[in-house]
This record gives C-alpha cells, structure tokens and sequence, in this order.
C-alpha cells in the first residue's frame, strides 16, 4: 500500500470529526522563522498565526529576527537584542540569533543552537499566560527540550509541527559527518522527545509515515499542509510587466525558478542544462530568490559563459501570479535524498496558477508518488540525471510552442480541492480546540459551534 493509503485511512482528520463547540485559546508557536520572511516556513507560521489571530484567539510567538533566505539580518531588526513587537494582532518576542555569512555544517549547527538558547528563558517566561496549546516548528528540534518543559509546567498540550527533518535531510545530502553510533544516538534523542508531545503534524503524508515510525506510533499524528490561496494565486494574469522590466520579447520562453538557492536544491544542475540549451536563442532561464549558494551560482554562470540566464531578488508577494503566468516551465529542483525529508513549498503557488512543473525527485518520494497519482499534474525526473532533465524540459517548451492549454487545469484543479488556505486552516484549528478541551480553556466564544 503506498503511503497516500497509510495516512489517508490513519492520520487524515477533519474539523468535522472534532464537532467541538468554538472558545478563545491561548496559543504559543515556537520556531525559528516567521513574518515578515517571504518564503519558507516563516511565510507559512505567519499567515497561520495572522489567521488564527483574525479567528479571535489569541497568539503569542517566540522567533528569531527574520534572517531566510538571505542568510542576512532583516532590515530594522538586531541578532543581538530581544525586541518585542505587534504583527497582525500577534504579539512576537524576538530572539537573539547568531546567523553565519557563509553556513556551513558547523556554522549551522552554532546557529540552531543559538536560538534554542537565547529563547529558552523567553519561552519559560510564558508560565504566567499560561498557554492553552504550544505549537513547536521542526525546524530547530533544539527547541523541543524548551517547548516540552513549558507545557509540563502549564499543563498545556504540546504539537511538534514537522516542516523539515532536519537530521534526516542533513544526514541524506551528506551534510554531517557523523559515524554510525553518533547517528544512532541523535535519531534516539529524536524519537524519545517527539513520543512526548500531545500530537505531531506534517506538511506530507510520506513524512507523517516517518513520523509515525520515528514515534513508534505512540503519539496522535495530523496532516497539514502548506496551502495556497487560491482566489488570490490563478491563472490567466497579465505578465506583460515583467516582460517590460526585464526585457523580454513576446517569443521569450521563460524557465523560472524562484525560491531558495541553497545546497540542497542542486542548482548546478540547471546552469548545465542552460549550457546545453545556450543554441536555442528564445529560451530564457529565469533564477529569483537568494541564498548561501546564490554568489557562486552567478560566479560559475559567468564562467560558463552564459548569457541565457538571469539572476534577480524574490519578487514582492503582490507579484507573484504575474510572475507565475510568466513562466512557460517552472522548475522544482532537489538533490537525492532531499525529497521526502522537505517538501517544497513552492510548488503550492505552481499548481494554484496551474503552472506546468518539471520536478526532480526519486518515484517513491512524495512528489514522486503525487506525480503518479495524478498524471498531468507535474512531470518528474530522478534528481541528478541531467540527460532525462533536458530531454523533459526540451519536450515541455516543444509543447508550450505548439498549442498545449496555457493552463494546467489539472494542476489547479488539484490546488482548488487539496491546498485551499482557508479549508486547511480551519481543520488544525480543529486540531487545536480538540487538544486544548483537554487542558484549560477560556469561556466559550457566542459564535458557539462552527
């Protein structure tokens, strides 16, 4: 049975199930990135903690000062002070945060370790509100000792949230050095902590599997995904703006990626298929976003010569379904052993435009399995294989050339039943009012049953 089956008939729940009549929480999420950060996690704690904010309850978030993708210190924040401030209706506590120039294995190490430190007194502090239910993000799981000692000192519930396995992903690129016997120890640490929490969550359904195997099936287990709005991210908008500002002639073809420049996407890789494609004089690659690997990406394009890619910032959020209708092919790109420990979010805001995707992964990952249980959805090739890469990417601007459909409506289609914002939001607050009835709550809201 593949993984859809496993989750589907286990851990998939509804709002529907919990049928628990509506009161104010006290809700306190702890992790490393949040808003104003435009990607990533933090785009997505964010927009969690506005909504559940907007909902009446009330949010309080211990983070780090926004530093992803940039590996930069945002504008108008320290990572030196604490600061407090007022986002939405959610009131943040800031952390100091020691974010390397260049990260490496250790560097990145320091850096967790850091912020685990620094916010652990700010996180104790909350005894006095006393939280109804602590929402921890993986990434860092050095936070989780923090997360689980507050909610044993409060009797609130405890949900450790999985958007990256960070070991797994980490020892999966080769990143750590560890021996067998050291591996052995941090995946037992890892288990033992994660069978202490009230319930854990993830973006993926193969992942709730690892989950349910790395908890030895002790601990409740939800799927929640990263969403998309999709009234706001649909296709059909005018990208003739973007053609404007970067030159773009109305044949152009446009290849983007756009996200994190990081090592485990690989992107090396693309820089040899935009060699090997130099010849084709409309086909243009598109590469927006920032990260660690993003100078020696520009370094080696310069190197080889190539005047068919380009390089630019992540563009503001109020741009994004002009710059998706840009696209002719976007790109989703991972090393091997990537796959199923991140999921990548950007691939939401692809389906949602009904974007057409060439994803890298291996067949029995999650992208792997949601491209072969809904064909047309997204096509996949094995991470790495730069033949097989060329030989899709050249066939999908082929099409795009000769009459295929501007819109994926498979791929939107899936966003519309799957990835609706709203629709996931509300089933983890079921979630939530179903772990906080076992703890304290406040009186009930007169919106009574919702």
């Amino acid at each position: 049975m593949s993984c859809f089956g496993i989750v589907d008939s286990i851990f998939l729940v509804t709002t529907d199930q919990f049928n628990l009549p509506f009161k104010i929480m006290k809700i306190l999420l702890y992790g490393i990135n949040y808003a104003p950060e435009l990607t990533g996690i933090g785009k997505y704690s964010g927009e969690m903690c506005d909504w559940l904010a907007a909902r009446g309850h009330e949010v309080r978030v211990v983070s780090a000062p926004p530093y992803y993708p940039e590996w930069r210190i945002g504008d108008g924040y320290s990572g030196w002070n604490y600061r407090r401030e007022q986002l939405h209706g959610v009131e943040v506590l800031r952390c100091p945060l020691f974010v390397p120039k260049q990260p490496t294995t250790l560097t990145r190490l320091l850096h967790l370790c850091s912020f685990a430190l620094t916010s652990l007194p700010a996180v104790l502090s909350q005894w006095r509100w006393k939280p109804d239910v602590i929402i921890t993000i993986e990434p860092t799981f050095f936070c989780v000792p923090a997360a689980l000692l507050l909610s044993r000192l409060t009797g609130a519930r405890s949900i450790l949230h999985i958007q990256d396995f960070e070991l797994d992903a980490m020892l999966g690129l080769g990143l750590a050095k560890n021996g067998r016997l050291k591996a052995s120890i941090c995946q037992g640490g890892e288990s033992f902590f994660m069978r202490r929490f009230s319930a854990v969550s993830s973006i993926s359904q193969s992942m709730l599997v690892r989950a349910a195997n790395k908890s030895r099936q002790s601990v409740p287990l939800y799927f929640f995904p990263n969403w998309v709005d999709t009234d706001f991210i649909k296709p059909d908008v005018d990208a003739s703006d973007f053609r404007r500002r970067w030159a773009l002639s109305d044949s152009s073809q446009i290849v983007l990626y756009s996200g994190n420049l990081g090592k485990k996407q690989g992107l090396e890789l693309l820089l040899q298929v935009a060699k090997h494609l130099s010849y084709e004089p409309d086909v243009v690659f598109l590469v927006l976003g920032e990260g660690v690997e993003k100078q020696t990406l520009i370094e080696q394009a310069k190197q080889l010569d190539l005047h068919n890619i380009r390089f630019d910032s992540l563009q503001p959020y109020e741009d994004l379904p002009a710059l998706m209708a840009l696209a002719d092919v976007h790109l989703v790109i991972q090393k091997k052993g990537a796959a199923d420990a991140v999921l990548p979010s950007k691939l939401t805001t692809i389906l949602a435009a009904g974007g057409y995707a060439l994803i890298t992964a291996e067949a029995e990952t999650e992208l792997g399995l949601l491209c072969e249980q809904y064909p047309g959805i997204a096509e996949r090739v094995e991470p790495e294989n730069l033949e097989q890469f060329i030989a899709s990417l050249k066939t999908m601007l082929n099409d795009a050339k000769t009459g295929r459909p501007r819109v994926n409506m498979k791929a939107r289609q899936y966003a519309l039943e799957k990835l609706r914002k709203e629709a996931i939001l509300q089933n983890f607050e079921g979630v939530l009012l179903s772990l906080a009835s076992k703890s304290t709550l406040q009186e009930s809201d007169p919106r009574g049953i919702y």
